[in-house]
């Protein structure tokens, strides 16, 4: 009997949402990613443990800031992430500069050439950018100089259609956050996986996207049970963290593909400007509210990151 894992690789480009070197080492995704929030997980990582001290020492004697270590230390263990999966490794451009275009392709420009320098071609990244209109328009630029993109933090079809018009190469919707949201403000304590708001905001842009033959990448993100990844069987890819994917490897139940390109339904073309982008953003409460939370989080853990750099350069 396949797992639901094996099942799911099947018809899914499953990628691990962790940047912990024996995790992947043992899950064996395709693609995986890394960012500041994960980076301080490596911290705690053993299997890390040689890597960041060798590249803070390093980067201490070259006279590099805190705050530039951090930087470089996101790209030292996806520089070491892209040795263990056989597809691509996202890299986080710093979520405070999410609503600045210029500073953003900057940023990007800087973590595609340190890449560079431990030999490792831009075609194995994907530069990881928030999906305001700003990272969008960002997002454009490096598309358009070849260097591929993954959108993140979308919580909307405004963001998704947005995305699709910069010829995004990968989008990230998340799940979790939206049932979330949707929990709290409801009242309640949970959702079929029929009834998900998350799992449905997924179908929604596959469909849109299948429909009128977007070649952007859909990627279900922030999976809060094995039962919502299992209702988007079949979309492009799914990034689900360890606990899930060991989860589904010890399910042997039968798992049926809910997502197709055969089975999209069909919705009209939609376009997206600046104006409309940001009257739909703030006609929408939960995506407003969850890109917003989702920028300050990821910024914290940033900040910590920088913190933890300076104590163990003393």
């Amino acid at each position: 009997m396949h797992s639901v894992l094996d099942q799911l690789r099947k018809m899914t480009v499953v990628v691990a949402d962790t940047g912990e070197v024996e995790a992947v080492k043992r899950l064996r995704p395709i693609d995986c990613t890394t960012n500041p929030s994960l980076v301080l997980a490596s911290l705690q990582d053993p299997a890390s443990e040689d890597l960041v001290a060798r590249e803070i020492e390093t980067a201490r004697k070259m006279g590099l800031s805190p705050e530039q270590i951090a930087g470089t230390l996101t790209v030292a263990v996806g520089a070491k992430l892209t040795q263990l999966v056989p597809g691509r490794v996202s890299t986080e451009v710093d979520a405070r500069l999410s609503f600045d275009t210029d500073a953003s392709v900057e940023r990007a420009h800087e973590i595609i050439a340190d890449y560079a320098e431990r030999g490792i071609g831009k075609e194995r990244i994907l530069i990881k950018l928030a999906a305001t209109w700003e990272g969008i328009r960002a997002a454009q630029v490096l598309q358009d100089e070849g260097i591929d993109c993954n959108l993140t933090l979308l919580f909307s079809i405004a963001q998704a259609v947005a995305c699709a018009d910069a010829g995004a190469f990968l989008i990230s919707p998340f799940v979790g956050r939206i049932t979330d949201w949707h929990k709290k403000h409801a009242g309640r304590d949970a959702y079929a996986p029929h009834e998900d708001p998350g799992v449905l905001s997924v179908m929604r842009i596959y469909d849109h996207y299948k429909s009128n033959g977007i070649n952007t990448i859909v990627m279900g993100a922030s999976f809060r049970n094995t039962d919502q990844i299992k209702a988007l069987a079949g979309c492009d890819n799914l990034t689900i963290s360890p606990k899930l994917l060991d989860e589904l490897a010890r399910d042997e139940a039968d798992l049926r593909r809910a997502l197709s390109p055969e089975t999209a339904t069909g919705s009209a073309t939609k376009t997206m400007d600046e104006v409309k982008f940001r009257w739909d953003m703030n006609a929408d409460a939960m995506a407003t509210e969850k890109l917003a939370e989702g920028i300050r989080n990821f910024h914290t853990d940033h900040v910590r990151l920088i913190e933890i750099v300076s104590l163990r350069m003393r």
